[in-house]
């Protein structure tokens, strides 16, 4: 879309999704403690790495309601965003199903001084 900023199109063409991101964490089937676990752990591992986008697939509520990973994982990651250990955070479009879209930030830059 020559016509329009790169934010403005990207806005458009709708969420950043799973094609968009380079690596996937796939969470679905897994307890509340081993998505946490997996999800420190990509965070922890991210502050020595360069940044990186993650797309985090979560599973969907079951049939007749109950509780999902979606809050307590967006709670863990929304904390990370507000630490700066994410630069980026949102859910996945509809199509791609239940999940976020994560930019790590990875480590800083050191200034050659």
């Amino acid at each position: 879309m020559p016509h329009f900023e790169d934010f403005y199109a990207d806005k458009l063409r709708g969420g950043l999704g799973l094609t968009d991101a380079e690596s996937v964490m796939d969470l679905r089937g897994a307890n509340r403690a081993t998505a946490e676990a997996s999800l420190n752990e990509m965070l922890e591992r991210s502050r020595f790495a360069k940044g990186k986008t993650v797309a985090i697939r979560l599973d969907p509520p079951p049939e007749g309601g109950g509780e999902t990973l979606f809050q307590p994982a967006g709670r863990l990651l929304l904390d990370a965003k507000r630490r700066g250990l994410v630069d980026r955070l949102q859910t996945l479009p509809a199509g791609d199903g239940l999940g976020f879209y994560v930019a790590l930030s990875g480590k800083p830059q050191r200034d050659p001084a």
